[in-house]
């Protein structure tokens, strides 16, 4: 069982980075936000979510014995906030943003079914718990972003079409 332990540890190392550039993202996006107070609220909401969920995630950790990767965090972080200067030159940033944000938190769902299958496999319920908390945080999130990106595309069509600022 140790093999899968040692998985698991990597994995939550990962995803402890992966929040991190979740945040390195979102921070800037909710800051540059005018004209989409919905996307604004919801991001910030995110935000907190995902504190917690690196909150969570320490715990874990902790629970375990083991320490997170600072240069795993740093680098991600880093990558993180690349991603999003990148999309603030973008005359549709609002919408590029959307389309990345859903595309990321799918990719944090996968990483949780992924930490769920080896928590399990383990025998961790006390990291199952808090993995699903996780889990869940993300596919709300997955599902607001679906359903919301036809209507952030209109509002920035209508907004640009009438000569306001649109792409944010």
């Amino acid at each position: 069982m140790t093999g899968t332990r040692d998985i698991f540890i990597t994995g939550l190392r990962n995803a402890h980075a992966m929040e991190n550039q979740a945040l390195a993202i979102m921070k800037p996006q909710a800051e540059r936000i005018e004209n989409y107070p919905e996307v604004a609220r919801r991001l910030e909401e995110h935000i907190g979510e995902t504190e917690g969920q690196i909150e969570r995630l320490e715990r874990i950790l902790d629970t375990l014995g083991e320490k997170r990767s600072s240069l795993k965090d740093m680098a991600l972080s880093v990558g993180g906030a690349m991603a999003a200067i990148g999309h603030s030159v973008a005359p549709d940033e609002i919408v590029k943003n959307s389309f990345a944000n859903f595309a990321f938190e799918n990719y944090e769902i996968a990483a949780y079914k992924s930490l769920l299958a080896l928590a399990q496999q383990t025998g961790d319920a006390g990291s199952v718990q808090l993995l699903e908390a996780n889990l869940a945080e993300e596919q709300a999130m997955a599902e607001w972003l679906d359903d919301n990106i036809e209507a952030v595309t209109l509002q920035y069509a209508s907004l640009r079409e009438s000569g306001e600022t649109a792409k944010r």
